[in-house]
């Protein structure tokens, strides 16, 4: 049963990524151009993430609902920008029930206009106020140019839409979120992130202010991981979302938006996955050990899968999530090998010889090779696992960190500039033209990615034009 390997990283990135999310059994494609099949062991681990986001929004007051997936046309044609922004992307329906419809349906790329006509049927008075609404699904943006889980046709996601009385609780329930994705990336995914405001330019389609997360994957190219949105009144005066204040007076809502994506997977495994496969980080990995029962007859059997019962049943108990991998048609190195491929952080041996001495073989997934191997007593199993899943969660943070941290470069001028953005990113300053952003686009490719909220102190000269700026941006090429 010998298994193909996968390219190398350095060989072809792009076809180990596909091949990968293909052998790791995330996904598969669709009969339809551009979507996607989430297979269960892809969802498993997108339950993970969302439970997590479906906590931390719970416990910040956010309430789950859910909005129609067709949207009329015209509630697009109300808010330019909005419509502006998506239209190449929109899917549209024109027949049902075999009948041509009176206005055509767009499939929602997003739901600010749905939401919107609903919030202005449901507020009436400061009392009602805020509203904090999270819908957990799928939307559908026509692309061209797909991949798996990066950038798919139809994908899958949480949208928070909220409506408030004033700026400045708009603006704090824009920061909270983004804070909320910084602590999921850092302390769940093991990701790290930089967290910022957009440019003018790569700003959501009517948004007044977007904050986002920025993550580098391997091949030092950056990707958007997730967003949050502050629309001021935008959409409040398109849909005409209103309120009576305390003082009986007519008011326009303040609104934000916000979003991680199934996207979250595909940076997953561009940020850990090796040459080997995936590495998934404990916390949200959907097998977080696989226990492999080695024997050669029935007398050996007995004994060995004594003892692996056992240490399954007291694993699992101690809300380990745990797999006994007992198949027989294959051998233990096919076993090792496949989940290698699938990132399972953890793998626990046990044999003839480890039930004679009490002990079994740990063998960490982020550690290749013997240096990752260990031998440790039965007794007090669990704890040792969960010691050393919590070392290999902190160990990927860290092991990303060093990656992006040593792929961050600061351009001396605009040649250097040119030259970082082909294999890492530059962190210079910038004077916040659009004419500046354009010339790195044409000339490299590379894009504002993100302004960061902490800045340095002081000023200096735009790397593009020499004129003054008061920020500094990262530039890079991205997904």
């Amino acid at each position: 049963m010998a298994e193909e390997k996968l390219p190398t990283r350095a060989e072809d990135f792009a076809e180990w990524y596909n091949q990968l999310v293909l052998k790791a059994d995330l996904a598969d494609y669709a009969p339809v151009r551009g979507c996607m099949v989430v297979k269960p062991y892809g969802w498993a681990l997108w339950e993970n993430i969302t439970s997590w986001l479906d906590r931390a929004f719970k416990e910040t007051g956010h309430v789950n609902a859910a909005f129609p997936t067709l949207i009329p046309m015209s509630f697009f044609e109300k808010e330019k920008e909005h419509v502006e922004g998506f239209s190449p992307e929109l899917a549209v329906v024109t027949h049902g029930g075999g009948e041509k419809l009176e206005e055509p349906l767009v499939v929602r790329p997003t739901s600010e206009t749905i939401i919107g006509h609903m919030y202005a049927k449901w507020i009436k008075s400061w009392r009602d106020l805020p509203v904090l609404i999270v819908q957990w699904g799928s939307v559908l943006r026509w692309e061209m140019r797909t991949k798996l889980f990066l950038r798919t046709a139809e994908f899958y996601w949480h949208e928070g839409h909220t409506a408030h009385a004033t700026t400045e609780d708009a603006m704090e329930e824009m920061y909270r979120i983004l804070d909320i994705y910084e602590k999921f990336c850092y302390e769940q995914a093991a990701i790290p992130v930089i967290k910022g405001t957009k440019s003018e330019t790569e700003r959501f389609a009517g948004a007044q202010i977007t904050t986002a997360i920025e993550a580098m994957m391997w091949d030092k190219r950056a990707l958007q991981a997730g967003t949050s949105h502050y629309f001021g009144q935008n959409f409040a005066r398109a849909f005409d979302i209103q309120y009576l204040d305390q003082n009986n007076t007519l008011q326009y809502c303040e609104t934000t938006s916000w979003a991680i994506s199934s996207r979250i997977i595909g940076a997953l495994i561009m940020v850990h996955g090796d040459d080997q496969g995936l590495q998934l980080p404990p916390n949200l990995a959907p097998i977080q050990t696989v226990l492999v029962p080695i024997y050669k007859n029935d007398a050996e059997k007995s004994a060995v899968m004594e003892a692996a019962n056992r240490i399954f049943t007291e694993l699992k108990a101690a809300g380990i999530r745990i797999k006994m991998d007992a198949r027989e048609e294959v051998t233990p190195g096919f076993k090792f090998n496949d989940w290698e491929m699938r990132g399972v952080p953890l793998r626990i041996e046990i044999g003839p010889k480890d039930v004679e001495k009490g002990s079994v073989a740990l063998a960490r997934r982020d550690v290749p090779g013997r240096d990752g191997k260990s031998f440790v007593p039965q007794a007090g199993l669990t704890g040792t696992v969960e010691r050393l899943l919590a070392d290999i969660q902190a160990s990927m943070l860290k092991n990303a960190t060093a990656f992006r941290d040593s792929n961050i470069h600061e351009p001396q001028d605009y040649a250097h500039l040119a030259e970082i953005v082909q294999n890492g990113w530059a962190f210079g300053w910038w004077c916040g033209s659009k004419e500046c952003e354009a010339k790195v686009k044409e000339d490299t490719k590379a894009t504002t990615r993100v302004i960061p909220l902490n800045q340095p102190a002081g000023k200096g000269k735009c790397i593009v034009c020499g004129s003054e700026a008061h920020q500094k941006v990262y530039f890079a090429r991205a997904y």
